[in-house]
């Protein structure tokens, strides 16, 4: 049903949230790359209940598992934004309308206005309920489509004279470290993407990096602890190989053995590498709407990721051909869709 309850404040103050911003008109069919995109129309979407959460958390912990809550601030907003403009830099409702391909533009919250702490804080109160992790993720920190709006924005340009920052880069840095410290109010630890470190980080951040991995080397000589997940080695969201028989997703190919061969401690000293946290593989599902299309995506990429975070002394390519052929025959006795063409077939 399409009005459930659902990530909404508890006393229902913000149920457009699940209303509208859980609900799009139209989903990209065509690669992400593809001039001009092609759709399909019909309305999509969903969302967890809070109940749902609760089960999922707690089905996670009895296999020692926690689950991270994402809560994008102030960009990949744009659901927020259609669901209550009053968020935005624009206020008129018909300059938000949620998106049907990966990232739509206008998609970043307005931090010059206090009233969008207001709701972000409520949003958190709610998720730190369901959600007993230490970590709290709030994305990347807007740096997608936000200065143009906050450069126009008399309200992001009022706050940064009020605040005497220099540019729309440390509002963003404004942003990050007042939602760090309501955090820390609250027992958590904010977690983000590496744009996060654009504008300054305070010290208890910890960083993923996933614009390659430079932003993680640069996290860890600044003594943040860091999680290792470049794009070009561990977005299992690629296709495996360049054949056009490969279902459709984001135009670029990543092969096993190029996972395999990823070093995550690559570029740190020895020093520096009591920051590095681990290693994150990311299988983002814009265009994978079944769990066997899912199950082709990871498989056997989780087992060449696993090696990769817990084999670093002793990976051997060639060997671990030889140990997925055993670990296929597992996946053939569970009925899984794996990639069977690391086998040639």
């Amino acid at each position: 049903p399409d009005r459930r309850p659902g990530l909404a404040h508890r006393d229902q103050t913000l149920p457009r949230l699940t209303e509208v911003g859980a609900w799009r008109s139209k989903s990209q069919i065509g690669s992400y790359e593809e001039k001009p995109a092609t759709f399909e129309f019909g309305r999509y979407g969903g969302f967890y209940t809070q109940d749902e959460i609760r089960e999922v958390v707690a089905y996670a912990a009895e296999r020692h598992i926690t689950v991270i809550p994402e809560i994008e601030m102030p960009g990949h907003s744009l659901a927020a934004l259609t669901a209550y403009p009053w968020l935005g830099c624009v206020n008129n409702p018909e300059s938000y309308e949620i998106a049907g391909w990966i990232c739509g533009p206008g998609n970043v919250l307005c931090p010059g206005k206090e009233s969008t702490f207001e709701f972000l804080e409520n949003v958190l109160d709610e998720v730190l309920a369901l959600f007993p992790s230490k970590l709290i993720h709030i994305g990347d920190g807007g740096a997608e489509g936000q200065p143009p709006r906050w450069e126009a924005c008399p309200d992001c340009q009022a706050r940064i004279a009020a605040e005497g920052l220099h540019d729309e880069t440390q509002l963003q840095s404004y942003l990050t470290h007042r939602i760090d410290s309501y955090l820390a109010s609250k027992g958590r630890q904010l977690i983000g993407w590496d744009e996060i470190m654009e504008g300054g980080l305070s010290p208890e951040a910890v960083v993923m990096s996933w614009r390659g991995t430079q932003g993680g080397i640069a996290a860890a000589r600044e003594h943040h602890h860091v999680v290792m997940t470049p794009g070009q080695y561990l977005y299992f969201d690629k296709r495996g190989t360049d054949s056009p028989d490969e279902p459709v997703s984001l135009n670029l190919s990543l092969p096993l053995e190029k996972i395999y061969g990823y070093d995550p401690a690559g570029g740190l000293s020895e020093e520096e590498q009591q920051y590095l946290l681990g290693v994150q593989a990311n299988l983002w599902t814009e265009y994978i709407a079944t769990w066997p299309h899912a199950e082709y995506m990871l498989l056997p990429r989780l087992s060449a990721l696993a090696e990769v975070g817990w084999s670093l002394d002793r990976k051997d390519y060639a060997g671990y051909l030889h140990r997925v052929r055993r670990l296929a025959r597992i996946y053939d006795a569970c009925g899984y869709n794996y990639a069977r063409h690391i086998f040639g077939e």
